[in-house]
């Protein structure tokens, strides 16, 4: 008879629940390791059909090591499990595996398709680049702030010029310099690593034809384009083009209940950081890009009649539409549409 298991991961221990013919059979706990649970799962459930855990920090290392342990791992979708698994009277590890469980057994869950370890490598060197070019831009804030205290005011620059406009004004004022060079070291420092990151997110951009295919398009760049390959890692991925938008939040929510019936805002589902990343390249699309195409004309035509924001966010949709339809043909950006 087949078995059905519901795993809740949690950083230290792991709660199982196992369930056959309706019932559940067993549960307990085990560390939070994927041999562990394996060994875990062949001895109590040897018929297990489904291993159902949710989405979270850990959830790419388990699925990617309990498939290779040949155990039939499937990862959920958190928020489509938390409306049955509030279900219960008590919130605990051990009822939310058992919740799991009959979510397995039933088959009442949306699967999610985890990322290979290469996309969550990219993925980690686009955020670790970021955040040092945040944490150095919040340094140099910091010491504006410091130094306008004393009124002495940096002018508008960044890099080199920043930091010897800081120095210049620091000659006469030897004590707040020894407050401020230390932060002014620690900006260096972190403006240097990121330097080396972005060289490193350069040069493999240079090394990908697909890469090279997306940033033919006007206001896409080496981050947008990387970002994007490594959320959606193969076309095939997407049924059809369209899908993408909707997949990263970018499409408007629907209530409709009797006469009730309208359009809400967009659902803001999926990658935050890419749909953050098409934001700024529909922004720069409309606002500074040279190269006249369809693609700006349209989305120029909207910002007239529906305001800036909302024709950026659908420009943004339209070229998350855009960039899939490139990967699947393989044809680069075309300014212009030929006419039928």
């Amino acid at each position: 008879m087949d078995e059905y298991i519901g795993l809740d991961v949690s950083l230290k221990e792991t709660a199982v629940s196992i369930r056959r013919g309706g019932k559940r059979v067993w549960r307990g706990k085990c560390p939070s390791d994927p041999q562990a649970i394996a060994a875990l799962v062949r001895e109590r459930a040897p018929a297990a059909k489904r291993v159902v855990f949710e989405t979270g920090p850990l959830s790419v290392w388990f699925f990617h090591a309990l498939t290779a342990q040949g155990v039939p791992a499937i990862c959920i979708d958190a928020r489509h499990a938390k409306a049955a698994l509030d279900m219960a009277a008590n919130k605990t590890d051990a009822n939310d595996a058992d919740g799991l469980a009959h979510l397995a057994e039933v088959g009442f869950y949306k699967v999610v398709r985890v990322k290979s370890f290469d996309s969550m490598l990219t993925r980690t060197l686009v955020a670790a680049r970021t955040r040092l070019v945040r944490i150095g831009t919040e340094l140099s804030n910091q010491i504006r702030g410091l130094m306008k205290t004393f009124g002495l005011v940096v002018p508008l620059v960044t890099g080199g010029k920043f930091e010897r406009q800081v120095e210049a004004l620091l000659i006469d004022n030897a004590d707040l310099g020894r407050i401020v060079r230390p932060l002014m070291e620690a900006w260096r420092a972190v403006r240097l690593r990121a330097a080396e990151l972005s060289r490193t997110l350069l040069a493999d951009a240079r090394r990908s034809d697909a890469c090279q295919l997306l940033m033919s398009i006007p206001g896409v760049g080496v981050v947008t384009a990387t970002s994007f390959l490594a959320a959606i890692e193969e076309p095939g991925n997407f049924r059809r083009s369209r899908s993408v938008g909707a997949w990263l939040g970018l499409t408007t929510r629907r209530y409709q209940s009797g006469e009730v019936d309208y359009d809400g805002h967009i659902s803001r589902r999926g990658d935050s950081h890419l749909r953050g990343l098409l934001y700024e390249a529909a922004t720069s699309l409309l606002t500074r890009s040279r190269t006249e195409s369809d693609l700006r004309s349209w989305g120029l035509t909207l910002r007239e009649r529906l305001g800036f924001k909302r024709a950026a966010v659908a420009v943004a949709r339209k070229l998350a539409v855009i960039m899939h339809t490139m990967l699947t043909t393989g044809e680069p950006f075309r300014s212009t549409t030929a006419p039928a």
